[in-house]
């Protein structure tokens, strides 16, 4: 129990959650939002835990009254580290934590932790899977979509934790230590929040910062910035790659993915045995293979539970069908080197759709990744006169401006001959359209399976 209140900050799913732990382990909690819009009940009516005396809510000003009546700070990662409210505490002396440090206090299992700028959903899905095959008290949590916060005190020392972690999540850890960490790929993302890409990708390497020569972190060989950002990295480095052949790490050896570790090699599986479509997937798969491994668990186990893995929702997702033309919501393609990850996965000709919120991202290499593959761009959104700008710049001007993503699939809809495919792939944040990237997918989803055949 912290001595002093706690101020959480934010009222979205991670600050609820936050305030749920605290609450539930005795702790006193001032639950804080700057937006003076919200109604404080209905924040209460969102909390979920039954003994509420040890709260108190406050919405607006963040007042210095409040500040000295508490001890440290938990930041929602929505919450940027420079809102002058939260400089306003570190100056006063807070602490500030993130969420994922706050589960952390109260972790008592072992611990895996994904970040990287694509593929942290599909890796961590899979490694949670493989881990449940081995052990059945494993939670699967953080980015993902549950709370780490959610679980964490009720883990237990023969427990595993699962977590994807974001940058915005790494930017306020103390003491967050995995077991088994991965950084599956640096590309430029979120640069309007770290403002530049060496801040961001020093964010994603502060996944390794308390690890010790007894832990573990899994690399991308293929990678080149994570290759770069290795070498200030001391904690026991294992790689992956499907380029080259390693002496130690996860690596293709013709149609066999290999684990050699210790001067022994272990064949897992066969890369055609792979049901996900995408050279980026191949990586997902080693990166799960890597972490799953290094974690204890057996080839047998880790090979039975990849080969039945499907994928995960959002990320390439087979949709549906119609007319010989088949739809695929890749609505996780929320910068642009997952975008091109997606249109590089795609077999045939291709309409494409994309644009959403701008978060100062260039989109040069995705349009040359177009490669006489995209039929129709489709663009809607904030960043849609950027995109199409940007796409006359590289010589391509097959390209449609709408007003929604319902207009987009039915413009397909019209358009696309058999054998074609089209592919929501946005390159962009759902955010300003949509609530995030889920909402943005199901609503495609549910246009494509109303259209007639």
């Amino acid at each position: 129990m912290f001595e002093k209140k706690v101020l959480v900050a934010g009222t979205g799913k991670s600050g609820i959650s936050a305030t749920e732990l605290l609450l539930r382990n005795g702790n006193r909690v001032i639950l804080f939002d700057e937006n003076k819009a919200l109604d404080e009940e209905k924040v209460k009516a969102k909390l979920n835990v039954d003994d509420m005396s040890g709260l108190e809510i406050h919405i607006g000003e963040l007042t210095e009254e409040i500040i000295d009546a508490c001890s440290m700070m938990v930041i929602s990662p929505g919450i940027r580290v420079d809102a002058p409210f939260v400089l306003k505490c570190k100056d006063a002396g807070l602490a500030v934590w993130s969420e994922i440090e706050l589960a952390y206090y109260y972790e008592k299992g072992t611990v895996a932790a994904i970040t990287g700028t694509n593929g942290k959903t599909t890796t961590t899905t899979l490694v949670g899977e493989i881990m449940k095959a081995h052990n059945e008290k494993t939670y699967v949590v953080g980015n993902i979509g549950i709370p780490y916060t959610g679980i964490a005190d009720a883990t237990s020392e023969d427990s595993v934790s699962v977590a994807e972690i974001s940058s915005f999540q790494l930017e306020t850890i103390i003491n967050f230590k995995p077991h088994v960490s991965a950084i599956l790929n640096i590309t430029p993302d979120h640069l309007d929040r770290h403002y530049t890409f060496e801040n961001y990708a020093n964010c994603k390497g502060d996944i390794t910062r308390n690890q010790d020569e007894t832990d573990y972190v899994i690399l991308n060989y293929d990678d080149p910035e994570t290759v770069k950002l290795a070498e200030g990295i001391t904690t026991h480095k294992i790689y992956f790659t499907h380029k080259t052949v390693l002496d130690e790490g996860i690596y293709v050896d013709g149609d066999d993915i290999v684990v050699a570790s210790n001067g022994e090699k272990k064949r897992v599986m066969s890369v055609s045995d792979i049901k996900l479509l995408g050279e980026h997937n191949l990586e997902n798969y080693l990166a799960a293979i890597g972490i799953s491994y290094y974690m204890g668990v057996p080839v047998s186990v880790i090979e039975s539970v990849c080969k039945e893995f499907s994928g995960v929702e959002h990320r390439i997702e087979y949709v549906r069908t119609v007319n010989d033309v088949a739809y695929y919501n890749d609505s996780k393609g929320t910068n642009p080197d997952a975008a091109i990850k997606a249109i590089k996965a795609m077999k045939t000709t291709t309409f494409l759709i994309g644009g959403g919120y701008d978060k100062h991202s260039e989109y040069d290499e995705w349009i040359e990744a177009f490669d006489a593959k995209v039929k129709y761009l489709v663009l809607l959104g904030q960043t849609a006169e950027k995109i199409a700008l940007c796409a006359r710049n590289h010589g391509f001007n097959s390209i449609v401006m709408v007003e929604s993503l319902e207009e987009a699939v039915n413009f397909c809809y019209e358009k696309a001959v058999p054998g074609d495919a089209v592919l929501l792939s946005p390159a962009c944040a759902s955010w300003g359209m949509f609530d995030n990237y889920e909402q943005r997918g199901n609503m495609f989803k549910d246009y494509v399976n109303k259209l007639e055949e």
